[in-house]
């Protein structure tokens, strides 16, 4: 958490990160499996009244982040204490779990959606077993895994920057909340944009969306633009007339392999919903399903 008008980082740079937290997921769960999570947590479930006993209200949310992220038997224990983070969990066997939360959320309720969506997905990765080395590394795939899933626009919405306050809970950018939330808008055709309640969150999630269109439009896919698509036949001409041991031209994100014997040339990019790379052979217009989140891609090879 940054409060206190404390600089809050901007951009993309965790995108690497991101990525394969994406990937992580679909590897982990299927694409079946992540189909599963189609409807994110609703305003209705998680706005607290300014009467609503702090206690009872906090485990309410709890709940409903827990049947978000298909946690039935996991019961959520919330307590309250000053601490530097904003909350933080005991991850056990189960299935009953601790999260403290900072006190300065029984002044800012609104926000205790937001730190238990975070805290309840730790416990949830913690039960499936997916982690990445590293606490960084780690707390990134845990944002990401929130947003994608449902439960993460609180996250981004509780970003907020009012003069000499700012604030912003996670580990993530704002833009980079706004990025994971356009996939999941991408895959689900679910549109997070009029639960925002932060203008400063509904410009990092624009921002978000711009970057993440962006991956959508880069060769060998259909839709790259004119520029990239000239540098991309550069590259494939070079390709087809390498000899030797000369290394295979590369672009930003696609890289040609060399043919075996009579096979045609191939040219390996990211997919751009789950970015697992993919490989097709270099022979014009065609389109390729990603093996691992199914999605069917026009390219131009």
């Amino acid at each position: 958490m940054t409060t206190g008008g404390s600089a809050i980082a901007h951009g993309f740079p965790h995108l690497d990160t991101v990525r394969a937290a994406l990937t992580a997921l679909f590897r982990r769960l299927s694409h079946d499996t992540v189909s599963a999570f189609p409807t994110s947590v609703l305003p209705v479930d998680v706005a607290f009244d300014d009467d609503e006993d702090l206690h009872l209200g906090a485990q309410r949310v709890a709940r409903a982040m827990v049947r978000q992220l298909h946690l039935p038997d996991a019961r959520i224990v919330i307590t309250f204490r000053e601490m530097e983070h904003a909350a933080t969990v005991e991850l056990t066997a189960g299935p009953e779990y601790f999260v403290e939360l900072n006190d300065r959320f029984r002044r800012h309720r609104k926000d205790i959606g937001a730190a238990l969506a975070h805290e309840v997905t730790h416990v949830w990765l913690h039960r499936l077993d997916l982690s990445f080395p590293g606490t960084r590394d780690n707390e990134i795939l845990t944002d990401t895994a929130a947003a994608y899933l449902g439960a993460g626009w609180l996250l981004l919405d509780a970003y907020r920057e009012h003069g000499p306050f700012s604030q912003k809970l996670g580990y993530l950018t704002p833009e980079e909340f706004g990025y994971v939330l356009a996939k999941r808008a991408a895959f689900f055709a679910e549109d997070p944009a009029p639960w925002f309640t932060s203008p400063q969150a509904y410009d990092a999630y624009t921002a978000g969306r711009a970057r993440a269109r962006q991956d959508a439009r880069r060769p060998p896919l259909a839709a790259a633009g004119w520029a990239a698509r000239l540098r991309y036949a550069k590259d494939r001409r070079a390709a087809q007339g390498r000899h030797g041991s000369a290394p295979a031209p590369a672009g930003p994100g696609y890289a040609f392999e060399p043919a075996a014997g009579d096979a045609p040339l191939r040219v390996s990019f990211p997919c751009p919903t789950c970015w697992q790379r993919i490989r097709v052979p270099v022979r014009g217009r065609l389109q390729a399903r990603c093996g691992l989140c199914r999605t069917l891609l026009d390219c131009e090879t």
